[in-house]
């Protein structure tokens, strides 16, 4: 049990009706989890408004409720704290019951379009092989000193994160490193949370379904910086034309990582091969299995993190030296007969683009390359014809599949995608909407050495179809199939 008095510390209260000086047992969102003596708080969502279940949550025991408007009829014993905004202030109300975690660790946020999962899943690798316990939140999955937990979401509920930063902190970890979504910050999903710092990959199209405009987008992205306080340190990428832009209003410390422009943190590709690269950050040389600029990028925030908390350079580049690729980032196997096979999460035009660029670079031309992609159902369509573009324009055939088509027609969306095609390159496209049928056509279509990418599902292993999810995996089915067809 918790005073209610103390959960409320640091909250913007507006009213309260009824004593806050009462014991409550624990704080609640969805109605439906309400039980006796629950805090309530009513949040309006993106969908639902939870305004409308608060004479549910009293219903089912609910002893205080959190709201932004005062119900017309209050009930006698039950105490009424209005407050600004309820988002915030359920995040607040979280941190303090479960003791401020993020208070007892070194949180590290990471925002942007590309690159978060790949740089906060190094950086948890790369603390681990320091000696350190750790803990992870990202897209593939959430790792708390070892023990892997499920992922649902970029950025899970407020409450869930007090309660495994506080596991996390309990367990000994030093160190948490997190991906925050534009959604999260937007949804204030990551109100009340210390973060010691963050950093910026880059920002391209991606999410307009949800944010409408890239204004808004780029402003949810921006508003992490601006929320952190003076005893944070923020760290974005200058080569990115709105890196600059995320630091302008931050009182954090600010620091720059970059390989074409001057930086805190400067890199330099020195070689490219399809085995890695060799880089050198701030004068030190080192190699890496890891491949592309993109990758590049990802690692030089790496560094720069590490550095900031306090690691040594030369210890962090000899771990970051022997880290291999993140699950469905680039992921490369060549087949008994010699196809180099790439599997990408690559489901952005500019992610697809770096992708195929930075094949591009390696490839000797003596090879075709073949890209598979697709687009997923209910998300962003303006990037569609743009994928198809790039794809077909990169590749010297592109064939183009379903991704997960959620509750549109796969037929549709592939449809809206040929637009995008240019007339001189329309004959370098095939159109199979079975994703299965579509690499398995790749693979037969492929001779020895050349470079098959399969792109937009990279670590996913479903592929969902109105509403029903049965598995799926790239890795897997093109590597069964390239076995059943001698490739």
């Amino acid at each position: 049990m918790r005073n209610l008095v103390d959960l409320l510390y640091k909250v913007s209260i507006s009213e309260t009706i009824g004593s806050t000086k009462v014991e409550v047992n624990n704080i609640q969102f969805d109605s439906r989890k309400v039980s006796n003596d629950d805090v309530f708080v009513a949040v309006n969502g993106v969908t639902v408004d939870g305004h409308q279940y608060i004479e549910k949550a009293i219903g089912l025991g609910a002893k205080a409720i959190v709201c932004e408007v005062l119900p017309e009829n209050l009930v006698d014993g039950i105490t009424y704290v209005k407050v600004e905004n309820s988002t915030i202030a359920l995040g607040i109300l979280a941190s303090n019951f479960y003791g401020n975690p993020t208070k007892d660790l070194k949180l590290v946020g990471v925002t942007g379009t590309n690159g978060k999962t790949t740089t906060t899943t190094l950086l948890y690798e790369l603390f681990t092989k320091l000696g350190y316990a750790c803990a992870l939140i990202s897209t593939i999955k959430i790792v708390i000193d070892g023990e892997v937990i499920p992922s649902t979401h970029t950025t899970p509920d407020i409450l869930t994160l007090n309660k495994m930063f506080r596991e996390a902190v309990d367990r000994g970890c030093e160190f948490a490193f997190m991906e925050v979504s534009s959604h999260g910050i937007h949804q204030n999903r990551i109100a009340g949370l210390h973060f010691e710092v963050a950093g910026f990959t880059n920002i391209t199209h991606d999410h307009l379904d949800y944010h409408k405009t890239f204004a808004n987008y780029l402003a949810a992205k921006k508003k992490f910086f601006d929320d952190l306080p003076k005893t944070s340190t923020a760290i974005s990428n200058a080569d990115d034309k709105n890196g600059k832009v995320m630091l302008q209003n931050t009182v954090a410390t600010k620091r720059l990582y970059a390989l074409k422009t001057d930086a805190d943190f400067k890199g330099k590709i020195i070689e490219h091969q399809f085995d890695g690269m060799q880089l050198e950050f701030n004068g030190k040389e080192f190699w890496t299995s890891l491949i592309g600029q993109f990758n590049a990028y990802n690692l030089l925030l790496v560094f720069g993190l590490a550095s900031i908390l306090g690691q040594d350079e030369l210890e962090v580049l000899k771990a970051l030296s022997t880290l291999g690729n993140v699950d469905g980032r680039f992921q490369t196997f060549k087949t008994e007969s010699g196809i180099i096979v790439i599997v990408d999460y690559a489901h952005t035009p500019d992610a697809l683009e770096n992708v195929l660029d930075t094949i591009e670079g390696i490839r000797t031309k003596n090879e075709k390359l073949i890209t598979v992609v697709g687009c997923g159902g209910d998300r962003d369509k303006t990037k569609r014809p743009e994928m198809a573009d790039i794809a077909s324009e990169k590749s010297n055939l592109a064939i183009f599949t379903s991704d997960n088509p959620r509750t549109e027609d796969a037929e549709e969306i592939l449809r809206e995608m040929e637009v995008g095609v240019k007339a001189q390159f329309y004959n370098r496209t095939l159109k199979i909407t079975d994703r299965k049928e579509a690499i398995k056509t790749a693979l037969k279509m492929a001779e020895p050495k050349d470079i098959i990418l399969i792109a937009g599902k990279g670590h996913e292993t479903y592929q969902e179809i109105n509403g029903v999810r049965t598995h799926f995996s790239d890795v897997e089915v093109a590597s069964e199939l390239s076995k059943i067809l001698n490739k």
